[in-house]
């Protein structure tokens, strides 16, 4: 049995991924195997109030982990290591004392909140040869996993307009917060290869066209006002098909994808395809704040 650790307690991902990984209080259509998240350091954030904190701290207690005062204590206790600090802000030195130790990571979304950032944890794990992944839970929902599995169905995207909520956050701006859903969903769908964008902002919502290098178009819409989803339309060869995405199933489809990461050393995304979505990211906020003008993906 591959043991976990988790380092930040400031989201709700720790209980979830917990119950569903230890087996505890879900339903065992839930139920992960192959991996126990045995520890965790609670630590401190930026974004999340201590006492939602402290409430998640004695879930996980509850839930079977040892909670420990630093983030090295976990090194030599646990097989990987997931991250799972809202604010992607600190995931660069939160992942360093690991990456020097060997351990493998899972950092949850944001990987990080620069393409600068991200491109130094990617070259610091690449150099130390430790295995890193990251992703949105709405990457693998089965809905999306669905039109990739029907390929020789509907053949190849030509096209996708994907959607989800994207409040804000100054610690993580743009996309990088939570509008990273819907992007990873698009990403999962058109793969890389965007070579620009244009975004229209407002206070209600975000909406980025992206173009990609072989000429298909995808877009993302970030809503912060009226009524909230997680879904995609999606253009292919042979047929178009749209989706709502049921997210009661997202966790468990990551954490499979989590734990034969940690079973194989392999991650499922190239880093080069993450650090590209941090590059859409910073791309789509210089083009709002230029009018929407077209704005080149840079990594």
């Amino acid at each position: 049995m591959i043991r976990l650790g988790v380092v930040d307690f400031d989201t709700s991902h720790v209980v979830a991924f917990s119950q569903r990984l230890n087996h505890k209080q879900v339903p065992e259509e839930q139920w992960v195997n192959g991996a126990q998240i045995v520890c965790g350091c609670p630590g401190t954030s930026a974004i999340t109030d201590q006492a939602k904190i402290d409430g998640y701290t004695k879930q996980a207690a509850d839930l079977g982990l040892e909670i420990l005062a630093k983030p090295e204590d976990l090194i030599g206790k646990v097989d990987g290591v997931l991250i799972e600090s809202v604010d992607g802000s600190v995931h660069l030195e939160r992942a360093k004392p690991f990456i020097k130790a060997g351990v493998p990571l899972f950092i949850d979304k944001p990987f990080t909140c620069s393409v600068k950032e991200a491109k130094t944890l990617a070259k610091l794990a690449a150099k130390k040869g430790v295995p890193i992944f990251s992703s949105s839970s709405l990457r693998y929902a089965l809905e999306v996993v669905d039109i990739k599995a029907k390929e020789a169905e509907l053949g190849k995207v030509v096209g996708v307009d994907a959607y989800s909520p994207a409040s804000l956050h100054p610690r993580n701006p743009g996309f990088f917060n939570y509008g990273i859903h819907g992007l990873e969903t698009l990403y999962a769908l058109m793969g890389p290869g965007c070579e620009s964008v244009t975004c229209t902002s407002t206070e209600g919502a975000d909406v980025i066209t992206g173009l990609w290098k072989d000429g298909r178009i995808g877009v993302v819409r970030g809503t912060r006002k009226g009524s909230h989803s997680y879904g995609f339309v999606a253009w292919c060869e042979k047929g178009v098909r749209q989706a709502t995405i049921n997210a009661g199933f997202i966790y468990r489809e990551l954490l499979k994808q989590v734990v034969k990461f940690f079973e194989t050393k392999t991650p499922p995304i190239a880093i080069s395809e993450t650090i590209e979505i941090m590059a859409f990211i910073e791309a789509a906020m210089k083009s709002a704040a230029r009018g929407g003008r077209r704005t080149p993906v840079k990594f």
